[in-house]
Protein backbone atom coordinates (compact mmCIF):
# COMPACT_ATOMS: atom_id res chain seq x y z
CA UNK A 1 0.00 0.00 0.00
CA UNK A 2 1.51 3.14 -1.34
CA UNK A 3 1.41 6.56 0.85
CA UNK A 4 -0.64 9.78 -0.99
CA UNK A 5 0.18 11.68 1.55
CA UNK A 6 1.81 12.38 4.67
CA UNK A 7 -1.41 12.22 7.15
CA UNK A 8 -1.97 9.03 5.11
CA UNK A 9 -1.96 5.85 7.48
CA UNK A 10 -4.10 3.32 5.34
CA UNK A 11 -6.04 3.13 2.40
CA UNK A 12 -8.81 0.68 1.34
CA UNK A 13 -8.73 -1.25 -1.66
CA UNK A 14 -11.58 -0.41 -2.99
CA UNK A 15 -11.34 -2.23 -6.46
CA UNK A 16 -9.18 -4.88 -8.87
CA UNK A 17 -8.37 -4.08 -12.26
CA UNK A 18 -6.65 -7.16 -12.92
CA UNK A 19 -7.03 -11.02 -11.67
CA UNK A 20 -5.13 -13.52 -10.31
CA UNK A 21 -2.85 -15.10 -13.16
CA UNK A 22 -2.98 -11.91 -15.42
CA UNK A 23 -0.06 -10.97 -16.89
CA UNK A 24 0.84 -7.69 -15.69
CA UNK A 25 3.50 -4.23 -17.18
CA UNK A 26 5.15 -2.16 -15.25
CA UNK A 27 3.31 1.27 -15.20
CA UNK A 28 -0.08 -0.79 -16.24
CA UNK A 29 -2.94 0.24 -13.30
CA UNK A 30 -3.22 -2.87 -11.31
CA UNK A 31 -5.83 -1.49 -8.40
CA UNK A 32 -8.09 1.19 -6.94
CA UNK A 33 -7.59 2.41 -3.20
CA UNK A 34 -9.68 5.02 -1.09
CA UNK A 35 -7.33 7.41 1.24
CA UNK A 36 -8.29 9.99 3.26
CA UNK A 37 -8.68 12.21 0.90
CA UNK A 38 -9.22 11.24 -2.70
CA UNK A 39 -9.41 7.94 -4.97
CA UNK A 40 -6.26 6.75 -6.68
CA UNK A 41 -5.36 4.46 -9.65
CA UNK A 42 -2.04 2.69 -8.32
CA UNK A 43 0.28 1.34 -11.29
CA UNK A 44 2.21 -1.92 -11.06
CA UNK A 45 6.09 -1.37 -10.00
CA UNK A 46 7.23 -4.12 -12.06
CA UNK A 47 6.38 -5.90 -14.60
CA UNK A 48 5.18 -9.58 -13.98
CA UNK A 49 1.90 -11.84 -13.11
CA UNK A 50 -0.31 -11.46 -10.37
CA UNK A 51 0.29 -14.37 -8.31
CA UNK A 52 -2.04 -13.36 -5.21
CA UNK A 53 -4.84 -10.82 -4.15
CA UNK A 54 -4.01 -10.82 -0.82
CA UNK A 55 -6.10 -8.01 0.27
CA UNK A 56 -9.59 -8.15 -1.39
CA UNK A 57 -11.79 -5.23 -2.71
CA UNK A 58 -13.13 -3.99 0.50
CA UNK A 59 -10.31 -4.16 2.88
CA UNK A 60 -8.10 -1.79 4.77
CA UNK A 61 -4.86 -2.13 4.24
CA UNK A 62 -2.15 0.06 6.48
CA UNK A 63 0.27 2.07 4.27
CA UNK A 64 3.25 -0.35 3.38
CA UNK A 65 1.19 -3.53 4.17
CA UNK A 66 0.84 -6.13 1.38
CA UNK A 67 -1.84 -5.71 -1.15
CA UNK A 68 -0.83 -8.39 -4.10
CA UNK A 69 1.69 -10.65 -5.01
CA UNK A 70 3.46 -10.05 -8.10
CA UNK A 71 5.22 -13.13 -9.26
CA UNK A 72 8.23 -13.79 -12.32
CA UNK A 73 6.46 -15.93 -14.93
CA UNK A 74 5.86 -19.33 -14.17
CA UNK A 75 7.81 -18.50 -10.31
CA UNK A 76 5.91 -20.49 -7.53
CA UNK A 77 5.18 -18.37 -4.09
CA UNK A 78 5.07 -19.92 -0.81
CA UNK A 79 1.22 -20.38 0.15
CA UNK A 80 1.99 -20.56 3.65
CA UNK A 81 3.83 -16.94 3.79
CA UNK A 82 0.32 -15.12 2.57
CA UNK A 83 -1.68 -16.67 5.35
CA UNK A 84 0.46 -16.12 8.22
CA UNK A 85 1.84 -12.41 7.05
CA UNK A 86 -1.71 -11.27 5.42
CA UNK A 87 -3.14 -11.08 8.15
CA UNK A 88 -0.99 -9.28 10.05
CA UNK A 89 0.57 -6.72 6.94
CA UNK A 90 -3.53 -5.91 6.28
CA UNK A 91 -3.79 -4.55 9.94
CA UNK A 92 -7.15 -6.75 10.53
CA UNK A 93 -7.74 -6.32 13.84
CA UNK A 94 -8.11 -10.03 15.43
CA UNK A 95 -10.38 -8.95 17.92
CA UNK A 96 -13.38 -8.78 15.49
CA UNK A 97 -13.66 -12.07 14.92
CA UNK A 98 -14.31 -15.31 16.52
CA UNK A 99 -10.44 -16.47 16.82
CA UNK A 100 -8.72 -17.69 19.30
CA UNK A 101 -5.25 -15.87 20.48
CA UNK A 102 -1.91 -17.68 20.83
CA UNK A 103 -1.84 -16.76 24.60
CA UNK A 104 -5.60 -17.72 25.11
CA UNK A 105 -4.29 -21.51 23.81
CA UNK A 106 -3.34 -22.74 26.97
CA UNK A 107 -7.13 -21.65 28.82
CA UNK A 108 -9.54 -24.18 29.77
CA UNK A 109 -11.63 -24.81 26.54
CA UNK A 110 -14.86 -23.69 27.17
CA UNK A 111 -17.74 -23.20 24.69
CA UNK A 112 -17.54 -19.55 24.22
CA UNK A 113 -15.09 -18.12 21.94
CA UNK A 114 -12.18 -15.60 23.37
CA UNK A 115 -13.92 -12.33 21.75
CA UNK A 116 -17.52 -13.38 23.31
CA UNK A 117 -15.94 -13.80 26.49
CA UNK A 118 -14.42 -10.48 26.68
CA UNK A 119 -17.49 -8.98 25.27
CA UNK A 120 -19.72 -10.93 27.94
CA UNK A 121 -17.02 -9.26 30.76
CA UNK A 122 -16.99 -5.67 29.38
CA UNK A 123 -21.08 -5.78 29.04
CA UNK A 124 -21.44 -7.53 32.39
CA UNK A 125 -23.27 -10.80 30.61
CA UNK A 126 -23.72 -13.77 32.97
CA UNK A 127 -22.87 -16.77 30.15
CA UNK A 128 -24.22 -19.31 31.83
CA UNK A 129 -27.29 -17.55 31.00
CA UNK A 130 -26.56 -17.57 27.45
CA UNK A 131 -27.72 -20.28 24.89
CA UNK A 132 -24.96 -20.60 22.48
CA UNK A 133 -25.76 -20.60 18.25
CA UNK A 134 -22.51 -21.48 17.02
CA UNK A 135 -20.78 -24.46 16.36
CA UNK A 136 -21.90 -27.80 18.94
CA UNK A 137 -23.38 -24.88 21.08
CA UNK A 138 -20.63 -22.73 21.38
CA UNK A 139 -21.18 -19.03 22.08
CA UNK A 140 -20.18 -16.17 19.75
CA UNK A 141 -20.33 -12.63 19.57
CA UNK A 142 -23.47 -12.65 18.29
CA UNK A 143 -24.90 -14.45 21.27
CA UNK A 144 -23.56 -11.96 23.99
CA UNK A 145 -24.55 -8.93 21.71
CA UNK A 146 -28.01 -10.19 21.49
CA UNK A 147 -28.19 -10.75 25.41
CA UNK A 148 -27.20 -7.50 26.22
CA UNK A 149 -29.95 -5.92 23.50
CA UNK A 150 -33.04 -7.85 25.56
CA UNK A 151 -31.53 -7.28 29.07
CA UNK A 152 -33.59 -8.23 32.01
CA UNK A 153 -36.71 -9.99 31.45
CA UNK A 154 -38.78 -7.65 32.84
CA UNK A 155 -37.62 -4.22 31.67
CA UNK A 156 -36.86 -6.10 27.72
CA UNK A 157 -37.74 -3.35 25.56
CA UNK A 158 -38.24 -4.22 21.93
CA UNK A 159 -34.94 -3.36 19.63
CA UNK A 160 -35.17 -0.73 16.79
CA UNK A 161 -35.60 -1.70 13.96
CA UNK A 162 -32.73 -0.80 11.51
CA UNK A 163 -33.34 -0.34 8.00
CA UNK A 164 -30.04 -0.20 6.90
CA UNK A 165 -25.98 -0.25 8.08
CA UNK A 166 -23.75 1.41 5.70
CA UNK A 167 -19.81 0.98 7.20
CA UNK A 168 -18.15 4.20 7.09
CA UNK A 169 -15.87 4.68 3.67
CA UNK A 170 -12.27 6.09 4.80
CA UNK A 171 -12.85 9.64 3.78
CA UNK A 172 -16.16 9.66 5.98
CA UNK A 173 -13.86 8.32 8.58
CA UNK A 174 -10.92 10.85 8.62
CA UNK A 175 -13.90 13.71 8.19
CA UNK A 176 -15.12 12.36 11.82
CA UNK A 177 -11.74 11.99 12.86
CA UNK A 178 -10.92 15.24 11.62
CA UNK A 179 -13.93 17.53 12.89
CA UNK A 180 -14.00 15.84 16.68
CA UNK A 181 -10.38 16.63 16.81
CA UNK A 182 -11.10 19.88 16.16
CA UNK A 183 -13.85 20.27 18.82
CA UNK A 184 -11.94 18.71 21.27
CA UNK A 185 -8.70 20.61 20.38
CA UNK A 186 -9.64 24.22 19.27
CA UNK A 187 -11.74 26.89 21.39
CA UNK A 188 -14.98 27.38 18.66
CA UNK A 189 -16.03 30.78 18.54
CA UNK A 190 -18.19 31.81 15.84
CA UNK A 191 -19.78 35.36 15.13
CA UNK A 192 -21.74 36.69 12.23
CA UNK A 193 -22.92 39.47 10.23
CA UNK A 194 -24.83 40.97 7.21
CA UNK A 195 -23.66 42.04 3.77
CA UNK A 196 -25.28 44.05 1.24
CA UNK A 197 -24.03 42.54 -1.87
CA UNK A 198 -25.43 44.32 -4.69
CA UNK A 199 -21.81 45.69 -5.88
CA UNK A 200 -20.44 42.47 -5.75
CA UNK A 201 -23.35 41.16 -7.20
CA UNK A 202 -22.73 44.28 -10.25
CA UNK A 203 -18.76 43.48 -10.08
CA UNK A 204 -19.88 39.79 -11.44
CA UNK A 205 -22.19 40.61 -13.63
CA UNK A 206 -19.70 43.36 -15.24
CA UNK A 207 -16.76 40.93 -15.60
CA UNK A 208 -18.27 37.53 -15.71
CA UNK A 209 -18.75 37.42 -19.44
CA UNK A 210 -15.43 39.01 -19.83
CA UNK A 211 -13.65 36.66 -18.18
CA UNK A 212 -15.58 33.43 -19.31
CA UNK A 213 -14.89 34.87 -23.07
CA UNK A 214 -11.50 34.87 -22.12
CA UNK A 215 -10.58 32.06 -20.39
CA UNK A 216 -13.48 29.59 -20.65
CA UNK A 217 -14.43 29.80 -16.53
CA UNK A 218 -17.44 31.27 -14.83
CA UNK A 219 -17.22 33.70 -12.65
CA UNK A 220 -19.05 32.44 -9.39
CA UNK A 221 -19.57 34.76 -6.26
CA UNK A 222 -17.38 32.38 -4.39
CA UNK A 223 -14.09 33.26 -6.33
CA UNK A 224 -14.85 36.57 -5.31
CA UNK A 225 -15.27 35.75 -1.82
CA UNK A 226 -11.90 33.49 -2.01
CA UNK A 227 -9.72 36.95 -3.74
CA UNK A 228 -11.10 39.25 -0.97
CA UNK A 229 -11.00 37.02 1.93
CA UNK A 230 -7.63 36.81 1.03
CA UNK A 231 -6.56 40.26 0.65
CA UNK A 232 -8.38 41.33 4.23
CA UNK A 233 -6.43 38.08 5.61
CA UNK A 234 -2.91 39.93 4.13
CA UNK A 235 -4.19 42.71 7.08
CA UNK A 236 -4.93 40.27 9.35
CA UNK A 237 -2.20 37.61 9.83
CA UNK A 238 -3.63 36.43 12.64
CA UNK A 239 -6.38 35.09 11.40
CA UNK A 240 -3.99 33.11 8.47
CA UNK A 241 -1.76 30.95 11.25
CA UNK A 242 -2.10 27.49 12.98
CA UNK A 243 -0.94 27.11 16.65
CA UNK A 244 1.63 24.05 17.26
CA UNK A 245 2.28 23.33 21.08
CA UNK A 246 3.17 26.65 22.48
CA UNK A 247 3.57 28.73 19.22
CA UNK A 248 1.63 30.46 16.72
CA UNK A 249 2.95 30.66 13.13
CA UNK A 250 1.90 32.97 11.02
CA UNK A 251 2.00 32.15 7.40
CA UNK A 252 3.68 34.39 4.59
CA UNK A 253 1.52 31.89 1.81
CA UNK A 254 -2.02 32.48 2.10
CA UNK A 255 -3.87 29.61 0.26
CA UNK A 256 -7.60 29.44 0.58
CA UNK A 257 -9.37 25.67 0.95
CA UNK A 258 -12.77 25.95 -0.72
CA UNK A 259 -15.04 23.75 0.85
CA UNK A 260 -16.97 21.16 -2.04
CA UNK A 261 -19.48 18.50 -0.93
CA UNK A 262 -19.47 15.34 -2.56
CA UNK A 263 -22.24 12.46 -2.75
CA UNK A 264 -20.82 11.14 0.60
CA UNK A 265 -18.51 13.42 1.93
CA UNK A 266 -16.71 16.42 1.72
CA UNK A 267 -13.26 17.78 0.03
CA UNK A 268 -11.25 21.38 0.35
CA UNK A 269 -9.15 21.89 -3.00
CA UNK A 270 -7.16 24.61 -1.94
CA UNK A 271 -6.41 27.77 -4.17
CA UNK A 272 -2.62 28.28 -3.37
CA UNK A 273 -1.47 32.32 -3.06
CA UNK A 274 -4.73 33.46 -3.82
CA UNK A 275 -3.90 36.82 -2.85
CA UNK A 276 -1.56 37.30 -5.72
CA UNK A 277 -3.92 36.12 -8.02
CA UNK A 278 -6.50 37.53 -10.66
CA UNK A 279 -10.43 37.04 -10.39
CA UNK A 280 -9.73 35.20 -13.57
CA UNK A 281 -7.14 33.09 -12.21
CA UNK A 282 -8.71 31.95 -9.37
CA UNK A 283 -11.99 31.15 -11.14
CA UNK A 284 -10.02 29.09 -13.34
CA UNK A 285 -8.25 27.41 -10.58
CA UNK A 286 -10.93 26.89 -8.42
CA UNK A 287 -13.38 25.88 -11.62
CA UNK A 288 -10.92 23.29 -12.24
CA UNK A 289 -10.43 21.59 -9.29
CA UNK A 290 -14.19 21.40 -8.11
CA UNK A 291 -14.91 19.50 -11.53
CA UNK A 292 -11.61 17.47 -10.33
CA UNK A 293 -13.40 17.08 -7.13
CA UNK A 294 -16.89 15.80 -8.56
CA UNK A 295 -15.06 13.11 -10.62
CA UNK A 296 -12.50 12.31 -8.06
CA UNK A 297 -9.31 13.31 -10.05
CA UNK A 298 -7.64 15.67 -7.80
CA UNK A 299 -4.72 14.79 -6.17
CA UNK A 300 -3.03 15.44 -2.81
CA UNK A 301 -1.05 18.53 -3.82
CA UNK A 302 -4.70 19.85 -4.65
CA UNK A 303 -6.33 19.53 -1.19
CA UNK A 304 -3.02 20.41 0.99
CA UNK A 305 -1.50 23.60 2.42
CA UNK A 306 -4.57 25.37 2.77
CA UNK A 307 -4.19 28.45 5.67
CA UNK A 308 -7.90 29.42 5.42
CA UNK A 309 -11.23 27.76 4.55
CA UNK A 310 -14.16 29.09 2.88
CA UNK A 311 -17.44 27.13 3.02
CA UNK A 312 -20.44 28.52 0.82
CA UNK A 313 -23.84 26.67 1.57
CA UNK A 314 -26.00 29.64 -0.45
CA UNK A 315 -26.67 26.97 -3.19
CA UNK A 316 -28.37 25.05 -0.80
CA UNK A 317 -30.86 27.91 0.35
CA UNK A 318 -28.87 28.03 3.77
CA UNK A 319 -29.12 31.21 5.57
CA UNK A 320 -26.97 31.20 8.62
CA UNK A 321 -24.69 27.93 9.57
CA UNK A 322 -21.78 27.32 12.17
CA UNK A 323 -19.06 26.07 9.99
CA UNK A 324 -16.61 23.90 11.38
CA UNK A 325 -12.66 24.75 11.44
CA UNK A 326 -10.90 23.01 9.18
CA UNK A 327 -7.69 22.04 11.17
CA UNK A 328 -4.57 22.94 11.57
CA UNK A 329 -6.31 26.26 10.33
CA UNK A 330 -7.31 28.51 12.70
CA UNK A 331 -10.70 30.20 11.20
CA UNK A 332 -13.52 29.46 8.27
CA UNK A 333 -16.04 31.56 6.96
CA UNK A 334 -19.33 30.15 6.37
CA UNK A 335 -21.44 32.21 3.72
CA UNK A 336 -25.44 31.84 3.28
CA UNK A 337 -27.50 32.58 0.45
CA UNK A 338 -27.99 35.80 -0.75
CA UNK A 339 -31.91 36.88 0.00
CA UNK A 340 -34.02 40.22 -0.61
CA UNK A 341 -34.19 42.07 2.50
CA UNK A 342 -35.12 45.17 4.03
CA UNK A 343 -31.66 47.33 4.28
CA UNK A 344 -31.13 51.00 5.87
CA UNK A 345 -29.94 53.11 2.92
CA UNK A 346 -29.24 55.99 4.91
CA UNK A 347 -32.86 57.01 6.25
CA UNK A 348 -34.70 54.98 3.87
CA UNK A 349 -35.22 50.96 3.87
CA UNK A 350 -34.97 49.26 0.98
CA UNK A 351 -34.99 46.10 -0.25
CA UNK A 352 -31.38 44.80 -0.67
CA UNK A 353 -29.93 41.77 -1.84
CA UNK A 354 -28.49 40.29 1.52
CA UNK A 355 -25.96 37.23 2.11
CA UNK A 356 -24.40 36.68 6.47
CA UNK A 357 -21.77 35.60 6.69
CA UNK A 358 -20.21 33.14 9.71
CA UNK A 359 -16.98 33.36 11.15
CA UNK A 360 -15.52 30.29 12.90
CA UNK A 361 -12.25 31.01 14.57
CA UNK A 362 -9.80 29.41 17.41
CA UNK A 363 -9.66 31.50 20.54
CA UNK A 364 -6.85 30.41 21.63
CA UNK A 365 -5.20 32.47 18.49
CA UNK A 366 -7.38 35.12 17.99
CA UNK A 367 -8.94 37.67 20.41
CA UNK A 368 -12.65 38.11 19.57
CA UNK A 369 -11.99 42.28 18.86
CA UNK A 370 -9.38 40.86 16.04
CA UNK A 371 -11.87 38.39 14.65
CA UNK A 372 -14.68 41.24 14.71
CA UNK A 373 -12.48 43.22 13.22
CA UNK A 374 -11.30 40.59 10.47
CA UNK A 375 -14.88 39.67 9.41
CA UNK A 376 -15.93 43.58 9.55
CA UNK A 377 -13.30 43.83 6.78
CA UNK A 378 -14.66 41.16 4.51
CA UNK A 379 -17.68 43.00 5.14
CA UNK A 380 -16.61 46.31 3.61
CA UNK A 381 -14.82 44.22 0.89
CA UNK A 382 -17.67 42.41 -0.30
CA UNK A 383 -19.80 45.78 -0.04
CA UNK A 384 -17.01 47.71 -1.63
CA UNK A 385 -15.33 45.20 -3.93
CA UNK A 386 -13.89 47.70 -6.60
CA UNK A 387 -12.46 49.40 -3.68
CA UNK A 388 -11.13 46.43 -2.19
CA UNK A 389 -9.65 45.35 -5.33
CA UNK A 390 -7.92 48.28 -6.62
Amino acid sequence: MPRLGVTMSEGKVTKWLKKEGDTIRRGEPLFEIESEKLTSVVDAEESGVLGKIVAPEGSNVPVGGVVGILTMSGEEFAQEATRTEGPALLGERRETADVERPEEAHEPREKISPLARRLAQNLGIDISKVKGTGPDGRIVKDDILKAAQAGPQEARVEPLRVADTIEMSVVRKAIADKLTRSHLTAAHVTITTSVDMTETITLRERLAPEIENRTGAKLSYTDIIVKLVSLALKEYPTVNSSLEGDKIKLFSDINIGVAVALEDSLIVPVVLSADKKSLAEIATLLGDKIEKARTGQLSVDEVTGGTFTVSNLGIYDIEVFTPIINPPECAILGVGKILPKPWAVGEEIKIRPIATLSLSFDHRIIDGAKAAAFLQKVKQSLQKPEEALG
